[in-house]
């Protein structure tokens, strides 16, 4: 009975000791933590080289996704400029971070105006596009609204779409979501989180 106890004994402190070792501290992200979403895994897409992509491409690497396109009057070129002074901010590191624009408008977004639209704003970003299946595709994986908004002119159309940003982590697994206009500062830290 004796041992019993001082089995169980032996048991109990051990336990706690094991509580009271070092555990791994909790990421403080700004933006919003989405890890575990059961959606937004991966698309299969063209970049504006021409070259078949998936997120499986971009493993090692911080993957900030933004769906948009390139007439867009305001989300979209803000959105750009605050990624690009992300990639600024993040100095050396920025190489290890893929940005990704995928165009919700690939009839007027052909290959040719995306390599001149996306590397504008840092060369290293690259646009994504497929054709009307494919993009509606990829837009109901990520759960991303667009469409189409007649013009005052016949023809003419502006895209209602959401307005924010996708983040996967160095092993493609989606970790945050980014509401538009947050600031480059609230990115750049979320992004060294990832990274270290």
């Amino acid at each position: 009975m004796k041992r019993f106890f001082s089995a169980l004994l032996l048991a109990g402190c051990a336990t706690l000791l094991a509580a009271c070792g070092p555990s791994k501290p909790e990421l403080k992200f700004n933006n919003t933590d989405v890890t575990g979403l059961d959606y937004a895994k991966d698309f299969a897409l063209t970049d504006h080289n021409g070259k078949p992509r998936t997120l499986a491409d971009f493993k090692g690497k911080v993957v900030v996704m933004f769906f948009g396109y390139t007439q867009c009057p305001d989300v979209c070129p803000t959105t750009m400029i605050e990624m690009a002074n992300v990639m600024k901010e993040l100095g050396p590191d920025a190489d290890k971070v893929q940005v990704l624009f995928v165009t919700v408008d690939p009839e007027r977004d052909t290959q040719e105006v995306l390599s001149q639209y996306v590397p504008a704003f840092d060369k290293r970003f690259l646009g994504l596009r497929g054709d009307l299946p494919q993009t509606e595709k990829v837009a109901k994986e990520f759960k991303v609204f667009y469409q189409k908004v007649p013009g005052k002119q016949p023809g003419s159309y502006t895209m209602d779409h959401t307005a924010g940003s996708y983040v996967f982590d160095t092993q493609g697994h989606i970790r945050l979501f980014v509401k538009h206009g947050q600031g480059p500062q609230t990115l750049t830290h979320d992004i060294k989180l990832l990274l270290n």
